[in-house]
């Protein structure tokens, strides 16, 4: 059985829905109700395809490439623990993706959808939480629900984000975002120390 509480955790530290609501809040300053409501639809049903699809064909292209999922798992952690460091010591991730607005016709794609929502971090976990050879079918299902739910989770906040960016500000969501780079980092150092026990059969807890 999968720690539920421990994937929720995990994805909702890598998708960052509070984190998004600035970003979806710049890219759609000055569209009417009906059109924010489509992008943010339209956003994370790409976010939700990108991850999916990293859930499906990541492990085969791993083993296509002949790749041990414990590398992946060490490598993936060092990204994860690498983006945790920026979400706490660098721009906070609202002020860092509003700068990639410019310009840019397909904004629910780019940079709602990808990075802001489907992560780096977020195509990591998602591999690394779905792997099938420590979890069975019945578990990857669960793990691919409770990323939909937060995928759901972002879309909701988005849809109420005029309120929520009255009640949060700039820098409740600022906080916030480093609070959960804080969790991240544990997470990643956890895939990193497992990882490492998986290549050299060292047993840990």
């Amino acid at each position: 059985m999968i720690d539920y509480g421990g994937v929720f955790i995990s994805f909702f530290a890598v998708i960052d829905p509070i984190g998004t609501v600035p970003v979806f809040i710049a890219i759609t300053r000055g569209y009417g109700a009906t059109e924010k409501r489509k992008i943010a639809l339209k956003g994370t049903f790409f976010a939700a395809a990108v991850l999916l699809f990293f859930v499906l064909a990541g492990g085969p292209i791993l083993t296509a490439m002949s790749i041990p999922l414990s590398a992946f798992q060490i490598s993936g952690g060092i990204v994860l623990f690498v983006f945790a460091l920026f979400m706490v010591f660098g721009e906070s991730k609202p002020e860092e993706e509003k700068r990639l607005i410019q310009g840019q016709n397909e904004m629910a794609i780019f940079p709602l959808a990808v990075p802001s929502m489907a992560s780096p971090g977020a195509m990591l976990a998602s591999v690394l939480l779905t792997d099938h050879t420590r979890f069975g079918v019945w578990e990857q299902i669960q793990t691919v629900i409770i990323m939909l739910l937060v995928l759901v989770f972002a879309c909701v906040l988005m849809l109420g984000a005029s309120f929520i960016d009255r009640f949060l500000g700039n820098a409740g969501a600022s906080v916030i975002s480093r609070v959960m780079g804080i969790i991240l980092a544990s997470v990643a150092t956890n895939h990193i120390l497992r990882g490492l026990s998986s290549y050299f059969s060292i047993p840990i807890t």
